[in-house]
């Protein structure tokens, strides 16, 4: 699975979220907030959840999604599950 985690680019991560969310590139910055920042609400992150699941092949468990609250956040537990 090394290859898929060197595969987790940020900036890549940061594109597809952007487009999940139909929002500007540079508005999902590594540390905006996507509820407060960004204004997703709990169907849109349920949208970004799935997708990210279908794009790099892992489960999120209702409790990770609490926890993913910026790109960086997104980043480091997908990286995590690569890595498994």
């Amino acid at each position: 699975m090394a290859d898929a985690t060197a595969a987790l680019d940020l900036d890549e991560l940061r594109t597809f979220v952007a487009e999940v969310l139909d929002v500007e590139e540079e508005e999902v910055t590594d540390e905006a907030e996507f509820v407060k920042d960004l204004g997703v609400d709990s169907l849109m992150a349920l949208e970004v959840m799935v997708e990210l699941e279908k794009k790099y092949a892992v489960k999120l468990e209702e409790r990770e999604m609490k926890s993913i609250t910026t790109l960086r956040k997104v980043h480091d537990l997908l990286a995590s599950k690569l890595e498994k």
